[in-house]
């Protein structure tokens, strides 16, 4: 599988040893993060680098998936999220990293390097790839409900109106 990965500076250390740990796994890692430590450097389009190229690779039929990584994986999340297409998921725990593909089709994982040990990481992450989409019929609409809005912001009619 392809994997996309990104951060900033607070996630430079991690994402080294992320790059190796993943390609022993025998996954293509692709870098959108910075090529040298830079306190004051910005996420967002690293981030967002790794999300389009995420995207892109689905949309040409190629097995991809995204990691981005930061302090507290918060504004990586959020920066993801606004490419068409992505669903970015703040996971700090096996049951979220699972819940994330079972249920959302999340197909990037955002996490905060400054929050948890690197093995703590590979955990969350390993469990990511490996987990399957349920293709139950709930999650599908949902993520639907969802495309739907990104397109053309669309919504259910309000159950109040």
């Amino acid at each position: 599988m392809r994997i996309h990965i990104a951060t900033d500076h607070a996630g430079l250390e991690f994402s080294t040893q992320l790059q190796h740990h993943l390609a022993e796994a025998g996954h293509e890692v692709i870098d959108h993060g910075p090529v040298e430590y830079d306190a004051l450097d910005d996420y967002p389009a690293f981030c967002i680098r790794a999300a389009q190229a995420t995207i892109a690779d689905q949309r040409a039929g190629v097995e991809a998936l995204g990691v981005v990584f930061g302090g507290s994986g918060n504004g990586e999340q959020i920066a993801a999220n606004k490419v068409e297409g992505i669903r970015a998921a703040l996971v700090w725990s096996i049951a979220t990293a699972e819940l994330a593909r079972e249920h959302n089709d999340a197909n990037v994982i955002a996490i905060g390097a400054r929050q948890h040990s690197f093995e703590e990481v590979t955990t969350f992450i390993d469990r990511f790839i490996a987990t399957p989409f349920s293709n139950e019929e709930r999650h599908v609409r949902r993520i639907a409900q969802i495309a739907d809005f990104e397109r053309d912001g669309s919504l259910l009619p309000d159950p109040r109106a």
